[in-house]
């Protein structure tokens, strides 16, 4: 066999190992009350619980396929004959859900898939009592291209690649290319050659002049988490081809009305789940399972997309609702970009905490790594040759925590409050003050070099009052009030409340939780937003919402003679503004409007009269947050683009740490997610961002 078709060969192997960890992914999410479809377990021989957020991703692609095929036997209900063209079908049971369903009325489905794939189906089919039993009493297994064939159900082994030979074999398994049909892709055109899939884009819209089809598939390829997706396909033999050429949702809409498609409706899966599912809906799959990964949520939602593109008049009331934010945007950056610098010091950990505690010391705390979640506390310490870890002895005082707070002490050493050891278990008790203390004897530094011996000295602060309930993802942040040094907790979540909106306050001299007077609206209930002192109050910005979607406002807590207040402060332009370029598409119009990307889970820092915020996560780019400059005067604000080329490996700016080192450099500390079924990514070196060229002389 010649090389070239022995990769082929390989290739198409591959990719026939996704249909079998997509359908134990699928029955997973239905084993736990994501959706109903018993006939699934028919197709595995061993049901794997796989993790939340994969269950998440896989509910919300399932949902996205069902919502647009339902829509379609709702629109063609009146015809005499329908027919969904199932291509790349692998173990999908979609016959035998709307089967049970009973929702085949008048309709036929066909299934396309590789001739190794339909074979295995059709033993599983005929194995059956449960499945052959939703076919009627004449279907026949044979052996040619149509492996299964009965009044309703057709299973075809055929490449799609091939045009003729696909087309040939549909007109034998019965498919009449007049009758309305709906066309599945789920993840499928994307593992041809692009030359190939656009193939079959364009010779469906020309043999079937009444079609509607979907399809779901990944975007942004070159973004941190775009490319830990495209290295985990290439990994597994199978890459992902159209991504280049097709980039984002206004690119597929082209390549479809390009191709002989009339319209075409396409929104990444953000969209589709905040907008198009009901809220009803979400709140009853958030509440399924313990689930504390919203930033990786938000990412992979952000890579994939769902499609609708129709032929003929009847399937243009088929088409997917047009929400306003799947538009194609392009952000308005400042010109000026700012330099990340790597650093030789390895430090991983995402969820961990960080907090200067002495002159040119970084305390970090907690959080989780390649070796899991563990007690452990490390040491930055900038000396004469630059920035060094040291490991300190871990305190059982502190345990397991992450997203917690470490909040820094006047005085020296940092005030350690909740957080969490897993999604069912936040960290309860007094908050824990910590210091750092030098030894006498040195130690080797995790990268390799002698310095300085440190120790932690830890005290749990056994504290009078009402505390407040426990809570991880929440803000601590010291002000001086009316002669006292007051610690301002704000926001967060736990374990049975999904959003807090409450302030507490804790007296560090008194030891004291005290209830002061607050005027003025609260900010909304939010988690993982930033929270930094700024005269004698506290300034609140972004964090996630209950709406499920980022949020960009600014609130001030402002003290006042016998308490605070709250105050809005109006931001021009809020941070990230998406200014609309219209798509010059046929029959696609909208009017200008302006969009701004919020975030979360990022970090912020008050440098004078400026609130400087890095990173986070935004819903709808394919760009990532850089640092945006908030005037604290004025409310303006610009956004400003990172330079990672001198980073060897993808920065991922969410579940990180940053520090104000002086007056213009930004520390960036760890970070990274759990990128869907991808792998995690750790960022492994500390990286430092200068800010001058923002801040000017």
């Amino acid at each position: 066999m010649p090389a070239n078709n022995r990769k082929k060969q390989g290739a198409d192997t591959a990719v026939q190992g996704t249909n079998d960890s997509s359908v134990v992914s699928k029955v997973s999410a239905a084993t736990q009350g994501y959706f109903q479809d018993v006939s699934l377990q028919q197709f595995v021989s061993k049901v794997a619980r796989r993790a939340p957020l994969i269950n998440r991703g896989y509910y919300v692609r399932w949902k996205a396929v069902d919502h647009c095929v339902k829509r379609f036997l709702q629109v063609t209900e009146k015809c005499s004959r329908r027919q969904v063209l199932s291509l790349g079908a692998g173990f999908d049971s979609l016959y035998f859900r709307l089967h049970a369903e009973g929702a085949l009325d008048r309709v036929a489905v066909f299934e396309v898939d590789f001739p190794d794939v339909t074979q295995r189906k059709a033993a599983l089919i005929r194995s059956s009592h449960t499945l052959r039993a939703m076919l009627d009493p004449q279907v026949q297994f044979l052996t040619g291209a149509v492996c299964v064939s009965s009044h309703q159900y057709h299973l075809v082994g055929v490449d799609v690649r091939d045009e003729l030979a696909a087309q040939e074999a549909l007109s034998l398994a019965g498919l009449d290319w007049t009758v309305p049909t709906v066309i599945l892709s789920e993840v499928v055109l994307t593992y041809m050659e692009t030359k190939c899939s656009d193939s079959v884009v364009s010779w469906t819209a020309e043999r079937l002049p009444h079609s509607l089809f979907i399809m779901y598939e990944q975007i942004h390829p070159n973004d941190p988490f775009g490319q830990i997706m495209q290295d985990h396909f290439l990994k597994l033999n199978s890459k992902i081809h159209a991504l280049q050429k097709y980039p984002d949702t206004g690119a597929q809409m082209r390549r479809f009305l390009e191709r002989g498609w009339d319209e075409c409706v396409c929104l990444d899966m953000n969209n589709f789940y905040l907008k198009l599912i009901p809220e009803a809906e979400r709140r009853r799959v958030e509440t399924l399972e313990p689930f504390d990964e919203f930033e990786e949520w938000h990412q992979k939602c952000s890579h994939y997309f769902i499609l609708t593109a129709s032929r003929g008049p009847l399937m243009a009331a088929a088409l997917l609702a047009h929400p306003h934010a799947s538009l194609d945007f392009s952000l308005s950056w400042s010109s000026t970009v700012l330099k990340v610098r790597t650093t030789t010091v390895s430090v991983e950990g995402l969820g961990m905490t960080s907090s200067v505690v002495d002159r040119g010391q970084v305390l970090l705390v907690g959080g989780c790594s390649r070796v899991g979640r563990g007690k452990q506390t490390r040491v930055l310490h900038r000396g004469p040759g630059g920035w060094m870890c040291v490991s300190v002895e871990p305190s059982e005082v502190l345990g397991v925590r992450l997203y917690h707070t470490s909040t820094p002490l006047p005085g020296g050493g940092a005030l350690i409050y909740g957080g969490r050891s897993s999604p069912l278990n936040s960290v309860k008790g007094d908050p824990i003050r910590v210091t750092v203390a030098h030894k006498n004897s040195s130690a080797v530094s995790d990268s390799g070099e002698q310095n300085e011996a440190l120790e932690l000295v830890t005290e749990r602060m056994v504290c009078a009052g009402a505390a407040p309930a426990p809570r991880w993802r929440h803000s601590a942040t010291v002000v001086r009030h009316r002669g006292e040094h007051l610690v301002v907790v704000f926001g967060g979540k736990n374990e049975s409340v999904m959003f807090l909106a409450d302030t507490a306050f804790l007296s560090l001299e008194q030891k004291r939780w005290t209830q002061l007077p607050v005027e003025g609206a609260a900010p909304e209930a939010r988690h993982s937003h930033s929270a930094s002192a700024y005269q004698g109050g506290v300034v609140i910005f972004g964090g996630l919402g209950m709406s499920g979607e980022a949020l960009g406002d600014l609130a001030l807590l402002r003290p006042t003679e016998r308490g605070f207040r709250w105050e809005t402060l109006p931001l021009n332009p809020p941070p990230g503004p998406r200014s609309v370029k219209l798509c010059s598409l046929p029959n696609f119009s909208v009017s200008p409007l302006v969009i701004w990307c919020y975030r979360y889970s990022h970090r912020s820092h008050v440098i004078g009269r400026h609130l400087c915020v890095v990173g986070g996560v935004w819903l709808h780019s394919d760009q990532v947050p850089g640092v945006v400059l908030i005037n604290l005067d004025t409310y303006t604000s610009v956004e400003f683009p990172l330079d990672t080329t001198s980073v060897p490996r993808p920065l991922m700016l969410h579940s990180f740490c940053s520090e104000l080192m002086g007056q213009t450099e930004l520390l960036l500390i760890g970070g990274g997610g759990n990128c869907f079924s991808f792998g995690t990514h750790f960022n492994p070196q500390l990286v430092c961002v200068d800010l001058l060229p923002a801040l000017g002389p």
